[in-house]
């Protein structure tokens, strides 16, 4: 048996756990309010990526305004929102972009007014953006923030429990792969904001370093889990040319005049959107339209459609200058011919149970960004994505600081103790199955049972297989030492969320925006108007309730 690494201690006021654009907002509102911070995190992300934040700026637009914002948010929500976060982001997302502006983030402008794309499910052009890449701009801003105002950073760390003095969260035990390292954070609040499902589709957008760890540390720790049917698949995502597989085409491209062509030229979108073809529809239903293209024999090679560039005006298209340079690249230069696309898992509606403060509901614990669900319904309009993580990043941030519980009386050894020992006590089963191989049975099963079209009888079969997966994991894997230990510890995570998902689709017995039953194509607002909870017990049971929209 490999050694047990020895344990670092480290105390702060707020622990923030996530590396992302929430997680950034979240250590940096901590500390203005006075907190001592600490941020640890395995890597970025998916926030490098984003490519435009939404904001109503009248000042751009003057049709717009938060109330024009929170009505294309319901309705590409299907209506099915938390009122109280719809209120909260639109409350905060212009204060959260001139703060972002002061830091330095170089948005693109016209004359003295940023400049704006328009994205889909957006009434209005109001994303803003930064031409050479959103995401990496606002990340590398937020970064010089954080390490000039002195917050302690902890890059390479992954959270596997959170640590607990009774119902009370009281920080995480974390672990580094390199040189395989164990620390105990002690925290007077704990905010979680380590992103969504990750790769828990075998066909998925997700960068490597995101997991479920969130979720499964978070229902681990007695939060609830909200509206976790609703995964989103992004629309338009590579397929070929295969150096690009997997890069998101950006939808604000169809805004600016892309088309999407099927296998006989077809621009199929304006049979499904009259009058409007590629633009003024949200990400949910442009995906099942696409879906539906190729399931009808229509699609290209490898089940695709044609993105086509050829449209978009040239300075419009060589404003994508990530998109562009990666494409010319890989050998295909856009303005002469477009990529091919089609959908794949790509972000998570649901999410913790918060509210507007970020508050999880257990005592000591916040959750912002994807980590965090409800605000964005049964689907997410385009640009919300960033929206989300700027605003209830700083609202955690703030409701970790303004929360903080007083930890002086709390048995740190105990604590430490309960979160260690389980994952010590796998050392050395003998069971007949990796937890390598565990993960990537998690991986087939969610992608048979809950793709992008459902069925109950898929559901059904899929949520039999989960739990016995996760019967195997309790007791059936082969854990040699603490490395395999810990890839236990993650399919145990992956397999709980899962569960989530499809016992949630299975639940939800209509169609509703990110969730689509076959045999229940119609969306039923009398019965299905309401959320879907997930919490574990302490018994090792997951219950489910639904409640009514706040």
């Amino acid at each position: 048996m490999a050694a047990i690494p020895d344990i670092a201690t480290v105390q702060t006021d707020v622990l923030v756990i996530g590396g992302g654009i929430a997680g950034h907002r979240a250590a940096l509102a901590a500390r203005q309010r006075g907190a001592d911070v600490l941020m640890a995190y395995v890597a970025r992300g998916a926030s490098p990526f984003v490519i435009g934040c939404n904001v109503p700026t009248m000042q751009v637009q003057p049709k717009d305004s938060p109330e024009e914002y929170a009505a294309d948010m319901i309705r590409g929500g299907y209506g099915l929102n938390d009122q109280r976060l719809v209120r909260a982001m639109v409350e905060e997302s212009i204060a959260a972009f001139d703060e972002l502006a002061s830091l330095g983030v170089p948005f693109a402008r016209d004359d003295d007014r940023p400049s704006l794309r328009h994205l889909s499910g957006n009434t209005y052009a109001r994303s803003v953006y930064v031409a050479d890449g959103t995401g990496r701009s606002i990340m590398d801003a937020l970064g010089k923030e954080v390490s000039r105002i002195g917050i302690t950073v902890m890059s390479g760390w992954k959270a596997l429990r959170l640590l607990k003095a009774g119902d009370t969260v009281v920080g995480a035990l974390l672990w580094r792969q390199q040189g395989n390292r164990l620390c105990a954070v002690h925290a007077k609040s704990t905010v979680l904001a380590a992103g969504g499902i990750g790769r828990l589709y075998d066909d998925s957008t997700y960068p490597a370093d995101v997991s479920a760890g969130s979720y499964g540390v978070a229902l681990e720790a007695g939060a609830r889990l909200v509206d976790m049917e609703f995964v989103q698949f992004e629309p338009v995502v590579t397929v070929w040319p295969e150096a690009c597989r997997g890069m998101e085409m950006p939808t604000a491209m169809l805004g600016d005049g892309a088309h999407l062509l099927n296998a006989e030229g077809e621009r199929f979108m304006l049979r499904y959107n009259p009058g409007h073809g590629e633009r003024q529809i949200e990400k949910a239903r442009m995906a099942l339209c696409i879906q539906q293209e190729i399931d009808a024999g229509r699609g290209l090679a490898g089940g695709t459609v044609l993105f086509d560039t050829r449209p978009v005006p040239r300075e419009r298209l060589e404003s994508y200058v990530s998109h562009c340079r990666r494409l010319r690249s890989a050998g295909l230069d856009p303005a002469v011919q477009g990529p091919l696309v089609r959908p794949a898992a790509h972000s998570q509606m649901g999410g913790i149970h918060i509210d507007a403060n970020g508050w999880s509901g257990v005592p000591g614990l916040y959750a912002a960004g994807e980590a965090a669900g409800g605000v964005h319904g049964a689907s997410r309009i385009a640009g919300n994505g960033c929206s989300d993580t700027v605003v209830f990043g700083g609202l955690a941030g703030r409701g970790a600081a303004g929360g903080m519980r007083d930890i002086t009386g709390v048995d740190r050894g105990r604590a430490v103790a309960s979160a260690l020992n389980p994952i010590l006590a796998t050392i050395g089963r003998q069971g007949r199955k990796s937890p390598i191989a565990a993960k990537s049975e998690i991986c087939r099963t969610v992608s048979q049972a809950a793709p992008i079209w459902r069925t109950g009888q898929q559901l059904q079969q899929g949520a039999t297989a989960l739990l016995d997966l996760q019967d195997q994991i309790t007791v059936g894997l082969e854990v040699t030492d603490i490395r395999t230990a810990i890839e236990a510890v993650e399919a145990m995570h992956m397999v709980l969320t899962a569960r989530t998902i499809v016992g949630s689709a299975l639940q939800r017995e209509e169609s509703r925006g990110a969730h689509q039953r076959v045999d229940f194509p119609k969306t039923d607002n009398s019965n299905w108007l309401r959320h879907v909870v997930f919490q574990y017990g302490p018994e090792g049971v997951l219950r489910a309730e639904t409640v009514a929209i706040q």
